[in-house]
């Protein structure tokens, strides 16, 4: 764990419905919502990406140690509802098309592909391990 746990984004409004979340770092991120007429992604896409990036990293890492995949596409869908309890997604589901070189690094890299997909979700992807368990958001408003 790092020494200091906390993340931070800032996200800045460019234009309408389009936006720029950037990180401590300076990375930045576009984005827009469906009415802004981009093509970035809206915050919802940003969110299945959040899910299949993490727990993609966390896979690349524990397979890559025996082989370089040959194809590595990790596709996150979902239903986004409006009902008695607003907006929100459902039925999220993570899929993960992985193939590797023949031969024994190859095998060995296939063989380890359910665990590293199964630990991943169980205990390391802090994004999915977030949704899935649930946490409070507190929003607040700063007098300007």
């Amino acid at each position: 764990m790092s020494d200091n746990p906390q993340r931070l984004v800032t996200v800045d409004r460019t234009g309408p419905g389009r936006f720029t979340a950037t990180n401590a770092r300076g990375g930045t991120v576009e984005f827009g919502t469906a009415n802004g007429g981009g093509t970035e992604f809206t915050p919802v896409e940003l969110l299945l990406a959040a899910i299949g990036g993490c727990t993609a990293a966390d896979v690349d890492v524990a397979t890559t140690r025996h082989a370089e995949p040959d194809g590595f596409t990790v596709t996150v869908t979902g239903n986004k509802v409006s009902d008695d309890l607003g907006n929100r997604m459902t039925d999220l589901a993570v899929t993960f098309s992985v193939t590797f070189p023949e031969g024994e690094a190859g095998d060995r890299a296939r063989a380890i592909l359910p665990r590293a997909v199964a630990v991943s979700h169980d205990r390391l992807c802090t994004v999915s391990r977030t949704v899935e368990t649930g946490t409070p958001v507190t929003v607040t408003i700063k007098d300007a």
